[in-house]
This record gives structure tokens, C-alpha cells and sequence, in this order.
């Protein structure tokens, strides 16, 4: 075999060898996009939902202090047709905080709602995080609406936002998603 012939198989056999190789990457990467792997958010929305009380409609939303823990927990109603959640959280210094699980900025968008990471509220909006101990005492801002102690009922064993308050409060949750 002359040198010429050589070099035209080696060059025809290192092109066969890098179709192969591309093949191969391209079925791998095929098996690897087809296998279930588990969803870590479907974990969290689990997880989620254990923290989601059971919906109440055109009626007081009533949360047992038992249930209030470092981790916010969010109670949703439907109200006139329109649906809204309120949040109750224990703050670092004991106190059980509630608000409205909606920002006072971002509400309209639709998106401005929390969701707990770690030690703060994140609103899934602008991005905000919002520490626990300034839940139902900040105002203003990029922060849960507050659901205050003149607006709620308060006893050893719960807490009762009115179903008139939360009629009031159907304004701000309009656009939620």
C-alpha cells in the first residue's frame, strides 16, 4: 500500500471513530434527558403543602396557634370569588406574626407573593427577602400587606381574620397568580 492510500484509511477510519464518538455522546445525552430524576421542587411543594392550611370559602380564616412555628404556614380563602392567603409565622422573639401573603409593592404583578427560604420570606416577584421578626411590623415597601392586631382576633387558642376583612383585602390579591 502506498503512503497516500494509508493516510486516505487512517483519515477515513479517524472520521468513522469521531462519528461514532458523536453518536455516542448524542444516545447518552438522550438516556441521560430521558431518565426521571427526582424533582427537588415537587419535594419543596410537598413540603408546601403540609404548610397550606385547608381553603376556606366566604368565610373567617381561623388558625390555630398550635400551628405556628418558625416556618411560615399560609391559609388561603376564596372570598367573592377571589382567592387570597394569609401567613402566620413565629418571629425569633416568640410573637406569632400574620400577613397577607402578598407584597405591598409587587401585588398587582400577579407574582408578588412569598415563599419561605430559610429564615426569610422571598417575594417571587422582585426578589426581596424579608426577615420574620418584621412580618406585621414593617410597612410600606416591598413587604407582606400586615394584618394587624385591630383587624384580627386574637386568643390562647387562635387567631381569626374576619371574612369582612378579608372581603377588604380582595382588592390586593386581583391579579394573584
Amino acid at each position: 500500500m502506498s503512503k497516500q492510500t494509508i493516510k486516505k484509511s487512517n483519515k477515513k477510519n479517524n472520521m468513522n471513530k469521531l462519528i461514532i464518538i458523536a453518536l455516542s455522546a448524542v444516545v447518552l445525552l438522550a438516556v441521560a434527558f430521558s431518565i426521571k430524576v427526582p424533582d427537588s421542587s415537587s419535594d419543596n411543594s410537598s413540603k408546601k403543602d403540609d404548610l397550606r392550611a385547608e381553603k376556606v370559602i366566604d368565610s373567617d380564616v381561623v388558625i390555630p396557634v398550635i400551628e405556628i412555628t418558625e416556618t411560615a404556614r399560609f391559609y388561603p380563602a376564596k372570598i367573592n370569588g377571589i382567592e387570597l392567603e394569609a401567613l402566620a409565622v413565629k418571629a425569633p422573639d416568640g410573637s406569632i406574626r400574620t400577613a397577607f401573603n402578598t407584597c405591598q409593592v409587587c401585588y398587582s404583578s400577579g407574582r408578588g407573593y412569598y415563599v419561605q427560604e430559610g429564615d426569610v420570606l422571598v417575594c417571587q416577584n422582585c426578589g426581596n427577602r424579608f426577615a420574620m421578626d418584621d412580618v406585621e411590623v414593617t410597612r410600606g415597601g416591598c413587604n407582606p400587606v400586615p394584618i394587624t392586631e385591630e383587624y384580627k382576633t386574637v386568643s390562647d387558642d387562635s387567631i381569626t381574620i374576619s371574612k369582612d376583612f378579608l372581603a377588604e383585602a380582595t382588592v390586593i390579591f386581583q391579579n394573584w397568580k
